[in-house]
């Protein structure tokens, strides 16, 4: 397991987070970042363009809103893991996904930028995170009105897009 990015303890996150941190097995994250990748591109990769203004039901975002989604909540988690990392305590606000998600202009873009697009982003995710040290990712601040410290942030990014890439795989390619 990473001395640096331990899971975190409850008391380092919104309760609601809970389940996306439990969905990540133990050991590394920095390693499981890096295959969920791997694993993620896989998947973008597999899903025709005539799939992605695919939705699997009325009212459900299409694949391509999905991908945006995901890379929008992973720079957001990103930059919540940045600025506690950077000892601001400034609280920081929550975010609505379906504002995020009818603005991404998702649709007008191809699956394959989507994919890139999510790459560059990980990748920059994984360079901001693999510096930390142990005492600067157990650094506190405030985010959503909870709680939350910096490694919390990384394992709740990591969560989140392993929430979706199961979603993906099982309600709209399956």
């Amino acid at each position: 397991m990473s001395e640096v990015l331990p899971r975190p303890a409850a008391d380092e996150y919104a309760p609601y987070y809970a389940g996306y941190i439990a969905g990540i097995p133990d050991g590394d994250l920095l390693t499981t970042l890096e295959h969920q990748l791997d694993d993620a591109l896989v998947l973008f990769g597999s899903i025709g363009e005539e799939h992605g203004n695919h939705a699997y039901a009325e009212g459900k975002w299409t694949i391509k809103e999905v991908m945006a989604h995901v890379i929008d909540a992973e720079r957001i988690f990103a930059y919540r893991a940045l600025r506690i990392a950077r000892g601001d305590q400034t609280p920081l606000p929550s975010f609505d996904e379906n504002a995020f998600a009818a603005e991404s202009l998702a649709g007008n873009r191809t699956l394959i930028d989507l994919a890139e697009e999510f790459g560059h982003v990980r990748r920059a995710s994984l360079a901001l995170l693999r510096p930390l040290t142990e005492e600067v990712a157990a650094r506190r601040g405030t985010a959503s009105g909870y709680p939350v410290s910096a490694r919390a942030a990384a394992w709740i990014l990591a969560g989140h897009a392993a929430h979706h890439l199961r979603l993906l795989r099982d309600r709209y390619i399956g």
